[in-house]
């Protein structure tokens, strides 16, 4: 007679698999949040519409309203859900002890910051697709390589992604919120979104150009309106924040 063992045999899943578990229930979590949808989703579209119909502002470039806004709304809402969102939900997952108790459990730290990372690339995929369907509808003509603005969006995730879980594993989580959010209106009106960077002094431009916002909306409209090639100068910008955020962020953030 065949015996058959039933015995348990405990242990953590495959490390794919838990991977894929976690982002799909990060990723989950973010789009019940009515918040982090206003920020992420309805800001950027309401501005891109506002804008485009009405002359506030004045733009630069060849073509339409949108086709200067498009770009920059685009940044913006990389920003938001990279940086801004990112920051404030892990901060305050940081402040209850969530964070405390899942690294305890089987999943590694390091796989609980790539499922965010990937719950925000599954978000800005989402974001791009509406913006970009929106801003055609209003008018669009986007130009140039499509490979260009893939890199110049991934390494813009990476830098903002990085400077948010610096953020939140740094701070408290008020502070955190505040930070964000004053971050986030500071590089609206300052990082190139809305108000071309040539408005600002010469001194303050040149300053400003560094910063990671400033560095993927310029990018991104030399790519989408201008139709120019690589923006290497850009992307530089963009990877010296990704890996000076990110190690910073490695190095310094606080699981409690």
């Amino acid at each position: 007679m065949t015996t058959v063992d039933y015995s348990p045999k405990p242990g953590a899943a495959p490390v794919g698999r838990i991977l894929l578990a976690q982002t799909a229930f990060e990723t989950r979590m973010l789009l019940r949040n009515g918040e982090q949808l206003l920020l992420t989703v309805v800001i950027p579209t309401v501005l891109l519409v506002l804008f485009s119909a009405v002359d506030v502002v004045a733009v630069e470039g060849p073509g339409k309203r949108v086709d200067f806004l498009a770009p920059g709304l685009l940044a913006l809402a990389v920003m938001s859900t990279a940086f801004t969102g990112q920051a404030i939900a892990t901060g305050f997952e940081r402040r209850y002890g969530v964070l405390k108790r899942l690294g305890a459990s089987p999943l590694p730290r390091w796989t609980l910051l790539t499922a965010k990372t990937g719950c925000v690339l599954v978000t800005e995929v989402l974001q791009v697709a509406l913006l970009s369907v929106i801003a055609l509808a209003l008018g669009w003509s986007p130009h140039g390589n499509p490979l260009a603005v893939a890199a110049l969006l991934v390494l813009g995730t990476a830098a903002f992604s990085g400077l948010g879980l610096l953020m939140a594993g740094t701070l408290k989580a008020e502070a955190t919120l505040a930070a964000a959010n004053l971050v986030f209106i500071l590089l609206l009106l300052a990082g190139g979104v809305i108000v071309p960077l040539g408005k600002f002094p010469g001194a303050v431009r040149s300053v400003l150009e560094l910063l990671p916002i400033s560095a993927l909306s310029d990018g991104l409209r030399s790519v989408l309106q201008h139709g120019a090639g690589v923006p290497w100068s850009d992307l530089g910008i963009l990877g010296a924040w990704a890996v000076l955020g990110l190690a910073a962020a490695a190095r310094f953030f606080r699981w409690e």
